[in-house]
């Protein structure tokens, strides 16, 4: 027999929840009805893991949730509160279904005696390796406040970079989408008219206004295969970078591109230099610690830099000397800085100091690269309408001159 979970009210008003096992939802309710409840909504268990997995499939945690939880966790254990009222706390302040699911079981996980980490770990679509590991050296050490602490600081930090990288790109993406649209739109509904009016007349146009009409002409017949085409094309890229050699490739590419590879170093490395002064803070070991920001930057020739300094740390290579290798990938001055935190003593220290450089760095590079582009586009913008000016307008003047 199915066991329902079920919501009822009684006669007095009151709303009951609880867990009942019946042939159907009628006898469940007839149940219910004999005790003086009347059944309000009822889910069986395979019912209720269908739901949740509808959620978690199509609903993301964002950033600024996963900060805001880690923020007040840490102020809630600095206060003393226990770890399952507190959890339950966060999860009736969390936003996102899916942040409220994640948040009561491990509520539950921890009421039944599992460590912090390891409840974390059944949710890896929330909490990273680098989250989780974190929180993990934490609870060993007895540093899980400090920890807290320090991955606030990490959320945040990452927070910032995107939304300024976002915000720069932002505005010539309305730029382009604009302009895309516009000329759509002349040239599925404005210029068949004027072709129409060319055509009446026999007039005898220049070849950039006879394949601008052109053009015109096959996307009003053929419309339906321009938006396979575009469908097509995002699909292939969008399976392609889901591949680790088309990722390879892709990136690739965007590193030999001239601003746009300036902004990729500095990011990949502010989040390289980030990740790792979090971890190594928290006490994780340095191979762990380089294995794990290999899966916290985004581009593939800094993850295979991490991971092959990691096998070179473990056979016993300084960390300064394993990124040797690879320092034509990194900002100048980087591995010099880290043999200086070696040699010292202050490698997190360090590491710290230059994550909080590169990332204004990134801000700054963000910001020029909006300057840059913005003006570039202007000027295509400018092209675009001057040719269309030139191969409508004036044989449109001329032909009207001779009527």
């Amino acid at each position: 027999m199915p066991i329902f979970f079920y919501t009822a009210k009684s006669l007095d008003g009151k709303t009951r929840t609880g867990v009942q096992e019946s042939i159907n939802l009628r006898e469940l309710a007839q149940n219910l009805k004999s005790e003086g409840l009347i059944l309000i909504k009822a889910d069986t268990q395979s019912d209720l893991q269908k739901k949740k997995l509808r959620v978690y499939f199509f609903e993301k945690v964002s950033i600024s949730e996963k900060m805001l939880m880690t923020r007040n966790l840490w102020i809630m254990i600095a206060t003393g509160l226990s770890l399952v009222k507190g959890f339950n706390i966060l999860s009736a302040q969390a936003k996102s279904k899916k942040m409220k699911s994640a948040l009561l079981d491990i509520s539950s996980e921890i009421g039944k005696g599992k460590s912090l980490a390891e409840s974390f770990k059944k949710y890896p679509d929330i909490f990273s390796d680098l989250y989780i590991n974190m929180i993990k050296s934490g609870e060993e050490s007895g540093t899980l406040e400090e920890v807290l602490q320090v991955l606030s600081l990490q959320l945040e930090r990452e927070k910032e970079m995107k939304d300024k990288v976002q915000k720069a790109l932002i505005y010539p993406a309305i730029l382009v989408f604009t302009m895309l649209s516009i000329g759509l739109l002349l040239v599925l509904f404005v210029f068949p008219k004027i072709n129409n009016l060319f055509k009446n007349l026999n007039a005898d146009l220049p070849i950039t206004t006879k394949i601008i009409l052109g053009m015109g002409d096959f996307l009003l017949a053929y419309w339906y295969f321009l938006l396979l085409a575009v469908f097509l094309l995002g699909a292939i890229f969008y399976f392609l970078i889901k591949t680790k050699s088309g990722k390879f490739f892709v990136d690739t590419v965007l590193l030999k591109i001239p601003i746009i590879s300036s902004l990729i170093k500095k990011s990949n490395s502010a989040a390289f230099v980030r990740s790792l002064s979090s971890l190594m803070t928290a006490g994780v070991p340095l191979i762990r610690s380089l294995q794990i920001t290999a899966g916290n930057v985004s581009n593939s020739h800094f993850k295979e830099a991490l991971y092959e300094s990691a096998k070179r740390v473990e056979k016993g290579e300084k960390l300064f000397n394993s990124l040797k290798p690879n320092q034509h990938i990194l900002p100048y001055g980087t591995i010099e800085m880290i043999e200086i935190g070696e040699e010292t003593g202050k490698t997190s220290t360090i590491l710290k100091k230059l994550a909080e450089f590169y990332e204004e760095e990134v801000s700054n590079a963000a910001d020029s690269l909006a300057v840059i582009i913005e003006p570039v586009l202007i000027v295509i913008l400018g092209l675009v309408v001057g040719t269309f000016a030139i191969s409508i307008i004036g044989p449109l003047y001329s032909v009207l001159g001779k009527i």
